[in-house]
């Protein structure tokens, strides 16, 4: 793999712009061969005009580039056997202070000008000088950053440790100034090289009290406040009708949350400073091959210099982060793994995951085996005629309903993993969007592993199913055949509510809290997995509808003889049926006020009356649908159109981020991620087209001659799923732009005190 593209892959997402722009100054390089390429014809004269668009193709040498090894030593890599003297250097490298400002300003000029150096020369060191100073202001800030949050720790820690003692020994008092956490991490670095004390080794229980006892101060649990207690319905309802006060009683429960809030805490911290170490790496060795391909495109030797400037500079110079790294990596495996540095590096540095080829497999042999029983099925309703005999009308009216919810979820699933590996594709930060936790996020792979097989179970018993329904001797046994559907709900929500650690349970148990949260609706504050499962749910109405009909068909009704026309004739059905189409649209609409509530976002009020007139527009078609009548059919039509063009509207310009008039790209954003524009012009057209779908029932297109009822039915709710589908990416890709445009890239993780009057801890 050339250079460029492992640079490329190693880049934090959402801090690709903050990263050297190598590619950009290949381009130039290429345009200096170009000049001297015009030099050398005779065609020096002419005006050249730098073409930074200037396509770059690829050397014709095949290279390989490993960036696990030394950046090729910087400036070390440049002293061969045979030293240049310093007259054969070329560019001399200043560093300047900008007015009013005290960050370096590094500017680049030539100690020898000749006629071989033209402006694409020139406009190669300004563009390169203008990226190492992007790169050192950038990590300057960030250095900055991790040091206030290194301090917040300390304080965090502090307390933590004092609240130990306090319950260990509640007599126990202390007027002794509190050391930094930090420091004392150093302290305990430097002991244990002055000691030689193993990884293996630990300290016990009572030698880490005495410390704990010399260092900390009991003062400062007079200003904590401790914010432990997990986010509950009830917990939610008492801080919305009382305020919160200072609290100087801690119980054992609320330490050890207290514990493992920080214990994350100080994981995510260590995440974000090895991030910082590796994009400070690799800018270093970008600079270094940018500099050596100058050199051997002009034959100069300019990149002893500017590289020596490198290794001098900020970027190569700072040991905060290194510090860091020590200290937390000292107080974490003291605090957090019982002095095991074995077992604390391997929480601190979690292994990537890794790709099984087992998945891969089983995934080919499922979905093998389901175009098989596809044809089988095919063959079968064609060669007994099924579509055309006596039980046709029952089968899709009471057994189709049944099978088709699984339908819903498989397709929901194959446009899931579809949008897994295109968000994968095209470096969308998926995992931390959603805040999965480290290494347990399904990949592609994983999700199409999970459909084939639920894929495979309902095609296997609908080919049961069928064969019992059409061997006489069989016949008798109807009972079982039609129980056949039942089992298989049964089975596949045994499996989602399994406790045991099989079948991703991480990834089970994300999605159940989620749905939980989406239940108690305003209760809990909203996250975005939230509203995102939220808005899954508003596509998915007819499998909810499909699941109410379970209930009609096997508890109401007799589904001995296929018999369920009192369960659906009844009032109660319907107006339950309306309930169930209303409620994720009311759960959306809740959500919204949940964080208008919270102030996250004042549009959010705008998005809540958007589902306010979903569920106006729902009621609208559903009593037209009842009772018909042209004025109701009227009503019906008005409100589908203002919510269609409503939610059409906000999905574009809100979601998706698109229809920017004054953007650099016509009517789209100024950065996008799919390589044509174009792509976003046909998803606008098909949203638009897909939107318009759920007015069937507003025009009486939910009848039609030549297919039957529920079967259109279910084409029009898969047509609704692939629309959610299509919009899952687009609205991914808006929020990780906007991470990317902010530089975020690690999610905050709330610390368990607060202090009044921000007083020091």
């Amino acid at each position: 793999m050339k250079f460029g593209k492992e640079f490329a892959s190693q880049m934090i997402p959402e801090w690709q712009e903050a990263y050297m722009n190598y590619n950009h100054l290949k381009i130039l390089i290429k345009e200096i061969l170009i000049f001297r390429e015009l030099q050398k014809n005779g065609s020096s004269t002419l005006a050249y005009q730098p073409n930074p668009s200037l396509p770059s193709k690829g050397s014709s040498r095949k290279r390989k580039v490993s960036l696990h090894r030394a950046f090729s030593g910087l400036t070390k890599s440049n002293s061969d056997s045979k030293e240049k003297d310093d007259d054969d250097q070329v560019i001399l490298v200043k560093s300047m202070h900008k007015p009013l400002e005290e960050e370096e300003n590094y500017r680049t000029v030539f100690l020898h000008l000749s006629e071989d150096v033209g402006e694409s020369e020139h406009n190669f060191f300004k563009r390169l000088d203008d990226e190492f100073n992007k790169v050192i202001g950038f990590y300057k800030k960030k250095v900055g950053e991790m040091v206030n949050e290194a301090e917040e720790l300390s304080k965090q820690m502090n307390a933590l440790i004092a609240l130990k003692i306090k319950i260990r020994d509640p007599a126990f008092c202390s007027s002794t100034p509190i050391f930094s956490s930090t420091r004392f991490a150093e302290e305990q670095i430097t002991d244990n090289k002055m000691h030689g004390v193993g990884n293996s080794q630990r300290r016990t229980g009572s030698d880490r009290i005495n410390k704990e006892q010399e260092m900390v101060s009991l003062d400062v649990l007079n200003h904590v406040k401790i914010n432990v207690m997990p986010e509950t319905p009830l917990s939610s309802l008492k801080n919305a009708f009382s305020r919160s006060k200072l609290n100087f009683s801690f119980s054992n429960k609320e330490v050890r949350e207290a514990e493992r809030k920080l214990q994350q805490a100080f994981i995510e911290f260590h995440q974000k400073l090895r991030h910082l170490k590796t994009y400070a790496f690799l800018n270093q060795l970008a600079f270094s091959k940018i500099m050596k391909k100058y050199d051997k495109s002009t034959s100069r030797n300019a990149s002893k210099a500017y590289l020596e400037m490198v290794e001098k500079s900020y970027l190569n110079q700072s040991h905060e982060v290194a510090k860091l790294v020590e200290s937390v990596e000292a107080v974490y495996i003291e605090h957090f793994a019982n002095g095991n540095r074995g077992l604390g590096m391997k929480t601190l540095r979690n292994k990537a995951k890794i790709d099984r080829q087992c998945v891969t497999f089983f995934t080919g042999c499922f979905v093998g085996l389901s175009l098989a029983f596809v044809v089988a099925i095919i063959l079968m309703i064609h060669v007994r005629n099924l579509l055309k005999s006596q039980g046709r009308d029952k089968y899709m009216t009471n057994i189709f309903p049944l099978y088709s919810v699984f339908g819903y979820l498989v397709l929901h699933f194959l446009m899931y993993a579809g949008n897994i590996y295109y968000w994968k594709r095209f470096r969308v930060n998926y995992s931390f969007i959603f805040g999965f936790k480290p290494n347990t996020e399904l990949g592609y792979r994983e999700v199409l592993l999970v459909t084939s097989a639920l894929s495979l179970l309902t095609l296997a018993a609908v080919l049961s199913n069928l064969e019992m329904d059409i061997d006489e001797s069989a016949r008798s046994s109807r009972t079982i055949t039609d129980l056949i559907p039942l089992g298989l709900l049964i089975a596949v929500l045994t499996i989602a509510f399994c406790p045991f650690n099989i079948v991703y349970r991480s990834s089970r148990f994300f999605l159940i809290t989620c749905i939980w949260h989406c239940i108690c609706v305003p209760l809990y504050k909203v996250t975005l997995p939230d509203f995102f499962l939220a808005d899954q749910l508003t596509s998915q109405v007819q499998l909810f509808r499909n699941l109410q009909f379970y209930i009609c068909y096997y508890v109401w009704g007799d589904y001995k003889t296929r018999e369920s026309s009192e369960c659906r004739g009844s009032s109660i059905y319907h107006d339950i049926s309306l309930v169930i189409a209303i409620i994720p649209y009311y759960i959306r609409f809740m959500q919204c006020l949940r964080r208008l509530f919270d102030g996250e976002d004042s549009s959010q009020a705008v998005n809540a009356l958007k589902y306010l007139s979903t569920i106006a527009a729902v009621i609208a078609r559903t009593f037209y649908v009842q009772e018909k009548g042209l004025t109701l059919k009227l009503v019906a039509l008005a409100a589908s159109v203002v919510a269609t063009v409503f939610n059409t509207y906000w999905d574009l310009v809100c979601d998706w981020g698109l229809l920017r008039r004054n953007s650099e790209n016509p009517w789209l954003r100024d950065k996008l991620l799919l390589p044509r524009r174009s792509f976003y012009f046909i998803a606008m057209v098909v949203n638009v087209i897909l939107r318009l779908a759920w007015m069937q029932t507003v025009f009486d297109f939910h009848e039609a001659p030549f297919v039957h009822r529920t079967a259109l039915i279910a084409f029009f709710a898969s047509m609704e799923i692939i629309r959610r589908g299509i919009w899952n990416f687009f609205r991914l890709e808006n929020e990780h732009l906007n991470n990317v445009g902010k530089y975020r890239a690690f999610k905050s993780v709330p610390l368990p005190f607060t202090y009044e009057n921000n007083k020091d801890l």
